[in-house]
């Protein structure tokens, strides 16, 4: 049964009343009823940072599903559009970067134990993208709903998996160990895979192209990464991060360190 109004509107169909309703800030005064100016762009611009990273999981689940099904040619659509994505991503810090230090300090203490080191989606992109490691799934126990679909993408093939592993169907030469790894580990270099790439880049072009477009990808998460590292450093220098975290340590310790590690080590090899 339709349950739609009879004329559908924009506000309707995106649920805009719901959406604007969503951006409850904390640091109201009781006796002004207004709350810190700078919270509110704050909370935006985390939330939209969410819905791109729903996007981007939906995208790149498409992408490996395409692989899946030795449908590489609509693939790439969903990469392209990922990378486009990741581009947003970086530009939307230098709005968070209008933002000074006394301003985010105005409302800081209203976070409490909250923290990005919490978000279990970009948790699920880590995971998706190989980068496996179970104290990140532990720390999600308290919400059934995060924790499960963190439990799943850990048991699931990363998204390098399921490339070797299309690649191996199109006749290169990816080694047994490889395809059969444990893959709620973290993905590990590997010489035979290496030698494979290489293998592609000399006689397939339009493969060649795909794995530039992941070296892409894995490129835009680091730059992502270092513009967050200093964000954070700009903001909040040498403190501890909100929830605990060790802040820009924390995240400086996360960069450099490449998803798809094999399509770094050819470079040198041509």
């Amino acid at each position: 049964m339709n349950t739609q109004p009879e004329n559908l509107t924009y506000g309707d169909y995106l649920r805009v009343d719901d959406l604007l309703s969503l951006q409850q800030c904390r640091s109201i005064d009781p006796d002004t009823g207004k709350s810190e100016h700078d919270e509110t762009l704050f909370i935006i611009i985390h939330q939209v940072y969410e819905l791109w990273f729903k996007q981007v999981l939906h995208e790149l689940d498409a992408f490996g599903a395409y692989l899946e099904n030795n449908a590489e040619f609509r693939g790439g659509h969903q990469l392209k559009r990922v990378l486009k994505i990741l581009k947003t991503l970086v530009a939307q810090l230098d709005v968070l970067e209008t933002m000074t230090p006394l301003e985010f300090a105005s409302f800081r203490s209203f976070l409490e134990s909250a923290s990005g080191f919490q978000s279990a989606q970009f948790r699920e992109l880590e995971f998706l993208l190989g980068q496996k490691a179970t104290d990140h799934l532990y720390r999600f126990e308290d919400n059934p709903v995060e924790y499960e679909r963190l439990t799943r993408r850990y048991a699931e093939p990363a998204l390098w998996d399921v490339f070797v592993g299309f690649l191996a169907r199109r006749g290169f030469a990816i080694p047994e160990e490889v395809l059969s790894r444990d893959v709620t580990q973290a993905v590990e270099e590997s010489e035979g895979v290496q030698a494979a790439l290489i293998e592609v880049y000399r006689t397939d072009p339009a493969l060649t192209e795909m794995c530039e477009a992941l070296t892409d990808l894995d490129e835009g998460i680091q730059e992502w990464r270092y513009r967050h590292v200093m964000m954070v450093q700009r903001t909040i220098g040498t403190k501890m991060g909100t929830g605990g975290s060790d802040g820009a340590t924390y995240l400086r310790e996360s960069l450099f360190r490449p998803a798809f590690a094999d399509l770094w080590a050819i470079r040198a090899r041509f």
